[in-house]
């Protein structure tokens, strides 16, 4: 009797414990962000098996419930694809649609188009007249913060070495801009005779190109070399340089300088301030790009701006009236 309430007992024991092994439940937590790192905002975390809600991303794209980590969700949100997954240590990417807005930010360029398109649109910005309008600072900033991804689409793996990843970037964007200057400036050359024996019209006066030549005599390579960090500035500087005729000689140089300036200082500093500020203050880079790009556009074309509007006028000279003798 005695070994029966004994066993009793123990079975009783072993109820009680494997009820709270089963009920017991885990702070489980997540982040949810689109194909372009952006944080979602609002979207559902459901049960798979219930389609009970367990939560609602915050406006960092985080969340928290009390379950089971091991349990299978179901993420969604409207306009996004839904997602089925176990919450685990790497970020629930729910996929949003295309939007007009995406054509502003370089990591929509860098995540569809990857090394090469990249490569196309630094050509396209300096050596295409159309390609004024393409994102050139933000997106070399950008890269640089991925720039090991982009070098793995060259090389499967990559080199191993974030500083090797980050050189070959700088050698290749290089060389892109360097070509896409010489196409513009090749452009110009064959134009100017053209232009400087064509008549005035509307739209063009003949005087603005002589009062271009001249600068260009004087700071012309100064103005190819910061042409470069000023958008749609660059686009067009050396188109001028070929139209007016700039020694092709002085004109390569300083679009070498120029063009690895520029490249190199963008691309390290997107690398480097990500890691710096990342292992310093635990501030995520790439979870505020909307926030960069904007500065960095700011930057970039604020004193074109001022210049344009508030800079001093140049003074023209009043022509003296010939009086008749």
């Amino acid at each position: 009797m005695k070994h029966l309430l004994r066993v009793c007992c123990l079975v009783s024991l072993a109820c009680v414990l494997s009820a709270d092994v089963f009920s017991q439940t885990d702070n489980v937590t997540g982040i949810v962000t689109d194909q372009y790192d952006l944080a979602v905002r609002g979207a559902e975390i459901k049960s798979k098996s219930s389609n009970e809600v367990l939560a609602v991303t915050d406006s960092t794209g985080r969340f928290s419930y009390e379950g089971s980590a091991s349990d299978s969700i179901v993420v969604n949100k409207i306009g996004h694809e839904e997602v089925v997954t176990v919450v685990g240590a790497e970020p629930v990417i729910l996929e949003r649609d295309f939007a007009w807005s995406d054509l502003l930010n370089p990591l929509f360029y860098i995540r569809n188009g990857g090394l090469w398109l990249m490569l196309f649109i630094v050509f396209a910005e300096t050596g295409l007249m159309i390609g004024f309008f393409l994102p050139g600072d933000s997106l070399l900033f950008v890269a640089g913060i991925y720039s090991s991804s982009l070098i793995d689409t060259l090389m499967k793996g990559g080199t191993g070495s974030d500083f090797m990843d980050v050189m070959i970037l700088i050698v290749l964007v290089s060389i892109c801009g360097i070509v896409g200057n010489m196409l513009g400036y090749w452009f110009g050359k064959k134009s100017g005779p053209f232009l400087f024996t064509r008549k005035d019209t509307l739209l063009f006066k003949r005087k603005h190109l002589l009062r271009a030549k001249e600068f260009y005599d004087q700071h012309g390579g100064q103005a190819i070399v910061f042409a470069r960090f000023l958008p749609i500035v660059r686009t067009f500087a050396p188109v001028i340089a070929g139209i007016v005729q700039m020694e092709r000689k002085k004109f390569m140089f300083y679009n070498v300088v120029g063009c690895i300036a520029w490249v190199a200082s963008m691309l390290l500093a997107g690398h480097y301030l990500d890691k710096f500020f990342l292992k310093n203050f635990g501030f995520d880079l790439k979870q505020h790009l909307e926030l960069i790009v904007l500065g960095i556009v700011l930057v970039t074309t604020l004193p074109v701006v001022y210049k344009l509007f508030f800079g001093k006028k140049p003074v023209v000279p009043e022509e003296t009236p010939v009086k008749n003798s």
